[in-house]
């Protein structure tokens, strides 16, 4: 097993290529600037965004490969690995494209940090990066050189409120970009939805809710080999109901069903679809019909 090393500032980043620290928080890097670099595996303590230009680099994010198209960015969180190929480690290489790098405690006291969380996409699996066009490129890297043109300016009282409106500018262009990869995807995610709606019918049939209760987002997810960020958003934007939604209006649907059969208690039913208590299916089943499990029974 390769020995992974541990990245915990910017200083130590700019390090790995020979670049000045010109913010200790902060740093662009225009990798055609740079010579060659070693092949390593990191896990890192700050985010990344990587735009791949070429496709002769076979990086690793976990235990998984990116397939480059021209124009991918990727996007890493702190406490994240990212590395290459087992057999090119210790290797050199000339890197292409560009990356913007910035540590979590730059964020502190600014909106920013209690918005961070809401770009998923710091969370999407390998093969859910995002792939730009040259337009939308060019844009990506417009954002990283005004960065680095304020970087360049030297630290004063204004920079970090630039630097972190450039960074968020940037970041809501790539929730736009999504936006356009989730839609020019619409064949691919409408067979998501599908496998999604066979999931839960399985689930739901093979009695998986006596032995591991409730289907969750996660669950779902893992069998159609997505992150739970990335099929979150997927069905958000299919359906207008998030993921969680979806599960609980299957399973409301369900449960009428058994209701609507009369020979099974509302605890049985509750216990066979995943409850650990009734109540708590009595609970979901009002706020999402309107009436109890019993007046449902009685009405129909």
């Amino acid at each position: 097993m390769s020995s992974i090393r541990r990245v915990e500032s910017i200083i130590e980043a700019n390090a790995l290529i020979g670049k000045e620290t010109l913010h200790p928080m902060v740093t662009v890097i225009d990798f055609s600037k740079h010579g060659e670099l070693h092949y390593i595996k990191m896990n890192i303590g700050f985010y990344g965004v990587f735009l791949k230009t070429a496709k002769d680099v076979d990086l690793f994010y976990g235990r998984h490969q990116y397939d480059y198209n021209k124009g991918t960015l990727i996007f890493i969180a702190p406490g994240q690995v990212v590395g290459f190929n087992e057999e090119k480690l210790g290797k050199k290489f000339r890197p292409t494209g560009w990356a913007l790098m910035f540590h979590p405690d730059l964020l502190q006291g600014s909106p920013l940090a209690k918005r961070i969380h809401d770009y998923t996409f710091f969370s999407y699996d390998v093969h859910e990066a995002l792939h730009v066009s040259e337009q939308e490129k060019q844009i990506v890297i417009d954002c990283f050189s005004k960065i680095e043109h304020e970087l360049g300016r030297g630290i004063d009282k204004h920079s970090k409120t630039l630097i972190l409106s450039n960074i968020e500018l940037f970041l809501n262009y790539c929730v736009r970009f999504y936006d356009r990869q989730f839609i020019t995807r619409d064949n691919v995610n409408r067979d998501v939805l599908t496998n999604f709606e066979s999931i839960l019918d399985d689930y739901f049939s093979k009695s998986l809710p006596n032995t591991e209760g409730l289907p969750t987002v996660a669950y779902c997810a893992a069998q159609l080999n997505l992150s739970a960020n990335y099929f979150g958003d997927l069905v958000k934007k299919e359906t207008g109901k998030s993921a969680q939604e979806y599960i609980q209006a299957k399973l409301i649907s369900i449960a009428k069903e058994r209701i609507s059969e009369g020979n099974k208690s509302m605890s049985e039913i509750a216990y066979e679809l995943g409850f650990k208590y009734p109540q708590h299916f009595t609970r979901l089943f009002k706020q999402k019909v309107g009436v109890t499990p019993n007046q449902f029974r009685s009405d129909n």
